[in-house]
């Protein structure tokens, strides 16, 4: 599988993002990957409007204290988000998104691949390219 060979790829793959969501829930920290995928929404944002509405709606999702899907970054990066979340930019969860992105290759990735959920889903797909060649089976 394609999405096996980094963060990046599997993030850029709609069945492998899938995958790692499901994974990451089941180890309760799918908090992560849904602030991961909410700062890339975010830097996409061309009305500075819609700029300040999403900067405070991933602020009160993820970053003040205890938000509902309050990710795990540091003192520090979480109290300059604070003091700029008024006045935010389009790079404004950038610290934070490294962090957790880093998190994510370091920590979740490895342990997704090692997971029954990965192994299945390679067993599903390896009996399903099987049949492709081999209608007969």
């Amino acid at each position: 599988m394609a999405w096996s060979e980094s963060v990046d790829t599997l993030l850029a793959n709609k069945d492998g993002l899938a995958a790692f969501r499901t994974f990451l829930k089941s180890e309760f920290s799918e908090e992560n990957v849904e602030f991961w995928l909410a700062c890339e929404d975010f830097k996409k944002t061309k009305s500075s409007t819609k700029i300040a509405s999403k900067a405070q709606k991933i602020y009160s999702d993820f970053i003040e204290v205890d938000a509902p899907k309050e990710i795990n970054i540091d003192f520090q990066t979480k109290t300059h988000i604070s003091q700029n979340i008024s006045e935010p930019t389009l790079s404004c969860f950038d610290d934070a998104q490294r962090l957790i992105y880093s998190l994510m290759a370091k920590d979740s990735f490895p342990r997704f691949l090692r997971s029954e959920a990965y192994k299945e889903l390679v067993k599903k797909q390896q009996s399903g390219n099987q049949k492709r060649w081999l209608p007969f089976l």
